[in-house]
């Protein structure tokens, strides 16, 4: 029977964010803050795998309090300050009457951490070198016990209904109480169904309504890792499943403009990768960092990330996987203005592609088709002025594309407007951006928005052409989602 000195069960509500700790962290990425803490941990013999997801959950307060190994890193970071001074409940709150009998004071670090206890024993995260398919630690540390609240109320079949509708785990009390077990192949399974799902969602509806729904899921995913399996290639295609998952909820965010939480979840994606030996997946989350980097406006990091996703990719046999990879490269050498560069990119990418479809294609490329290709290259010709030229592939690219993925076409019709608006054709950029706002009642992307206001502004000069005025009123009036 337990004790009347424990405190009951604390009514379930959202976590309240760690404002401090988030000050502190100053203009760094998660990804650079993880880094450091990394860094300090070693200045004092600790060992910490913290990573950027790691940082977002202290600062979303999923964190109330971390445990003595992280403890004493942020001490060391910090000198003077306690734990509350940092933004975190005092331990005694979150850890029950063991805590308070044996006091705050985190202890002495033994060195050894296979002689360690409970409470200094590291965490499990993506980075830890430990062996993956040990059962799961079920000590007091309150990083996984918000996992354990977020998934395993049963069968497998829980991340795929979580990805239904909506896009978010159910979570109550009981939940927390439930014991966890070893995750199975039904487990892994619903979490790949979990990967496709939110990929169609976001190729028919666009990315901003879907973002915040896909978090829970990626949560569960994770705690699918810390519960361990049954069999390794369960937990193989476990790993599998919740890196190609950080890297859709990555996607989410970089399509709907959050670009520093669309890092932390590619930079997830990457350290699954490497941790497993998975090169398709590496593949993929160095494809989408070098996506992400042209967009965010570090070209050259865009041009050294998708020569390492073609270096990783070679193997892997897939002339289609090495063409959009080329094609990442393209785009970073244009936002170099390196006209050269670009136009040699582009034409790998084109000699790829010419040889057709394989077996050896990613299951995640069943976007990149001819439209694709099209459309990334009209991309590279606007970033290097050719606006003409780039008009001509935004068009095609726009022509080809199956209508089952409208927020591509929106997207491919946006860079049209754009394109003919800043080439001086305004009659018929307004007429494209009049095809977007048709298609913008069905897809939500802040990209797309965001490209359409950069036409109208171009347009604004040329009001009295055929069409623009009416296309200038009509898109003031639209209601914004950014």
């Amino acid at each position: 029977m337990a004790s009347s000195t424990v405190p009951s069960p604390q009514p379930n509500r959202p976590p309240r964010p760690n404002l401090v700790f988030r000050h502190l962290r100053g203009p760094r990425s998660p990804a650079e803050f993880a880094a450091a803490v990394r860094r300090a941990a070693r200045e004092i013999g600790e060992r910490v795998s913290c990573d950027a997801r790691y940082v977002h959950r202290v600062e979303a307060g999923e964190i109330r309090c971390p445990n003595y190994a992280y403890e004493r890193v942020f001490l060391h970071m910090f000198p003077g300050r306690t734990l509350t001074d940092l933004g975190f409940a005092p331990r005694s709150s979150v850890r029950g009457r063991r805590a308070r009998e044996a006091g705050d004071t985190p202890p002495a670090h033994t060195g050894n951490p296979a002689n360690a206890t409970s409470e200094t024993r590291v965490a499990y995260e993506p980075y830890d070198t430990q062996n993956r398919y040990d059962t799961y630690d079920t000590h007091d540390h309150e990083e996984s016990d918000v996992l354990r609240r977020a998934f395993m109320t049963g069968g497998g079949a829980t991340v795929a209904a979580a990805s239904l509708g909506p896009l978010g785990f159910a979570s109550d009390a009981s939940a927390a109480q439930r014991a966890v077990r070893r995750a199975g192949a039904s487990d892994a399974g619903a979490l790949e169904e979990a990967v496709r799902r939110i990929r169609l969602l976001d190729d028919r509806h666009g990315a901003d309504g879907l973002y915040r729904r896909a978090a829970a899921p990626l949560r569960a995913a994770y705690a699918l890792l810390d519960a361990g399996a049954t069999r390794q290639r369960t937990a193989d295609r476990l790993y599998a499943g919740a890196g190609e998952l950080a890297i859709s909820v990555g996607w989410l965010a970089h399509d709907s403009g959050r670009f520093d939480d669309a890092r932390s979840h590619y930079a997830e994606a990457l350290a699954t990768a490497r941790v497993t030996g998975d090169p398709g997946l590496e593949a993929h989350a160095f494809c989408n960092t070098a996506f992400l980097a042209r967009d965010a406006g570090r070209p050259r990091e865009a041009v050294r990330a998708a020569q390492a996703a073609q270096r990783v990719a070679r193997p892997l046999g897939s002339p289609r996987l090495m063409s959009l990879l080329a094609l990442r490269e393209a785009g970073g050498w244009a936002g170099l203005a390196d006209r050269t560069g670009c136009e040699q990119a582009l034409v790998r990418a084109q000699a790829y592609f010419e040889r057709g479809p394989s077996e050896a294609d990613p299951e995640w490329m069943s976007f990149y088709g001819e439209a694709e290709l099209e459309g990334l290259e009209a991309q590279c010709w606007s970033t290097l002025g050719d606006w003409p030229r780039a008009a001509r592939h935004a068009r095609r690219a726009a022509e080809l594309q199956d209508p089952h993925f409208t927020r591509n076409i929106a997207l491919y019709t946006a860079e049209l407007a754009d394109d003919l608006a800043r080439g001086g054709r305004p009659d018929e950029a307004a007429q494209a951006g009049m095809r977007v706002l048709d298609l913008l009642a069905e897809v939500q992307s802040s990209r797309v928005q965001t490209m359409l206001a950069g036409t109208s502004r171009v347009l604004l000069p040329h009001r009295r052409a055929s069409g623009v005025s009416a296309f200038l009123d009509r898109h003031a009036s639209f209601p914004r989602t950014v």
